[in-house]
C-alpha cells in the first residue's frame, strides 16, 4: 500500500492523455476545420452537420418513397504507402469514396452519404484535413453527403507519420428498380467505361515493378511527360455516379440496365462474372481499346504476363454495363453525355469453360 501511495505522491507529475500520446485538442480542431468541406457536400436528405453521436439522414426528403438501402465499404490499399512516400494526399480522398460508391452503383443505388474512418499513430492535422478535403471532392463527385466518421489517433498501433482509410458509403434505389443479374441474356452487349489509371487494386505489383524500373518517384513519369512518376501513378479513382445516372434516366429506369460490373481487385478475370447469370460468359475484345500507357509501361517494365494484367488490373475499363442490345448506343450516348469514354466492349455468351473469354489474348500479349 505504501509503495501505490508513494507512485502517486506530489513530486509525481499526474499523467494526461497527451502523454500518451493522443492530443485531444487537435482532434476537436480538426472537426471545426473540416465542416467547411463536409457543408461542400451537402445534398436533400442531408444538412451535413458534424459533432453528433450519429449522424441523420432523412430519405424521404430526399425523394424517395419506398426505398431499398445499398451498403460498401472499403479501403485504398497499398496506395496508401505511394501517396504518404510522394506527401500527395487529397487524392487518396477520392479514392476513398470511389471504391465504395462505385460498388453501391452496382445495384442500380445512387450514393446519398458517406462515412469515414482515419486512423494514425500521431494526428499531423494538416495531413488529415487534405485527406478528408479529398473525400468532400470524392462526395460532391458522386452526388452523397459527408455526414460524419472518425479520426483514431493510435500510438503504438500505426507509426508517426503513417495512417490508414476506411469509408462506408450508402445509397438507395426504388424498390422492384434495382439491377438484377437475372435478367442478363446471351446477346446482350457489354458496354465498358474507361478508367482513369490504375485506381487504387494492384498496388502491391506496382509498387514491385516500380522497384524493379529503378526510376525514382519523383523522376519524370516515362508514360506522362506532365508529372512525376509518383504522381502520375496517383491518379485518383474514377467515380462514375454521373454515368450510371445518366444511363438509368436514358433507359427508363435502373432495371433497364441487366448488369453492372465495377472491376476492381480481381481486374477484368473476376469482376464480370459478378454480374451476370452463372450459365453466361463474357467475350471480351481486348483490341475494343488501347491499352493505355501506365498499363503498357506496367506489362512491359514488370513483365508481366496479358492474363496476369487482366487479373490484377482493370486494364483502362473502370466499369461494365450489360444492357440489350437495342439499347448499346443509347447507353453509350449516356454515358458521353456525362463526360465518361465508353465504347461497346464484349457479347454475352453462353458459357461452355471460362466465364470470361479474353478474345484477343495471344496478340495482346506480344502488344
Amino acid at each position: 500500500m505504501e509503495a501505490i501511495i508513494s507512485a502517486n505522491d506530489n513530486t509525481t507529475p499526474p499523467l494526461t492523455y497527451r502523454d500518451a500520446g493522443v492530443n485531444i485538442d487537435a482532434g476537436d480542431a480538426l472537426v471545426g476545420e473540416i465542416s467547411v468541406d463536409a457543408k461542400r457536400t451537402r445534398r436533400a436528405g442531408a444538412d451535413a452537420a458534424l459533432g453528433g453521436f450519429g449522424a441523420l439522414f432523412d430519405l424521404k426528403a430526399a425523394g424517395y418513397q419506398d426505398p431499398i438501402l445499398v451498403a460498401a465499404t472499403d479501403g485504398v490499399g497499398t496506395k496508401l504507402e505511394l501517396a504518404q512516400a510522394m506527401q500527395n494526399h487529397r487524392g487518396l480522398g477520392i479514392d476513398l469514396v470511389a471504391m465504395c460508391a462505385n460498388d453501391v452503383l452496382a445495384q442500380g443505388a445512387l450514393p446519398l452519404f458517406f462515412l469515414d474512418y482515419f486512423a494514425t499513430g500521431r494526428l499531423d492535422s494538416a495531413t488529415a484535413k487534405t485527406v478528408i478535403a479529398g473525400i468532400a471532392d470524392g462526395c460532391v463527385d458522386a452526388g452523397c453527403a459527408l455526414i460524419g466518421g472518425e479520426t483514431a489517433e493510435m500510438p503504438g498501433v500505426y507509426p508517426d507519420g503513417a495512417y490508414d482509410l476506411a469509408g462506408f458509403c450508402v445509397g438507395a434505389v426504388e424498390r422492384g428498380d434495382m439491377i438484377d443479374p437475372d435478367r442478363t441474356a446471351a446477346g446482350d452487349v457489354a458496354i465498358a467505361i474507361a478508367s482513369h489509371g490504375v485506381h487504387a487494386n494492384g498496388f502491391s505489383l506496382v509498387r514491385k515493378v516500380i522497384e524493379r524500373s529503378g526510376i525514382a518517384l519523383q523522376a519524370p513519369s516515362p508514360f506522362d511527360d506532365r508529372q512525376s512518376l509518383g504522381d502520375s501513378l496517383l491518379t485518383p479513382t474514377a467515380i462514375y455516379a454521373k454515368a450510371v445516372s445518366a444511363v438509368i434516366e436514358t433507359l427508363g429506369g435502373a432495371s433497364q440496365i441487366h448488369g453492372l460490373a465495377h472491376i476492381t481487385g480481381g481486374g477484368l478475370i473476376e469482376n464480370p462474372p459478378r454480374a451476370y447469370r452463372d450459365d453466361l460468359a463474357l467475350d471480351l475484345d481486348l483490341f475494343s481499346w488501347v491499352l493505355p500507357p501506365v498499363f503498357d509501361w506496367l506489362k512491359t517494365t514488370g513483365g508481366i504476363e496479358a492474363y496476369e494484367m487482366a487479373r490484377v488490373f482493370n486494364c483502362g475499363i473502370g466499369m461494365l454495363i450489360y444492357v440489350a442490345p437495342d439499347q448499346a448506343q443509347a447507353t453509350i450516348d449516356a454515358i458521353s453525355s456525362s463526360g465518361h469514354q465508353s465504347w461497346q466492349a464484349g457479347t454475352l455468351i453462353p458459357r461452355q469453360k471460362d466465364a470470361v473469354c479474353l478474345n484477343g489474348l495471344e496478340g495482346w500479349n506480344k502488344a
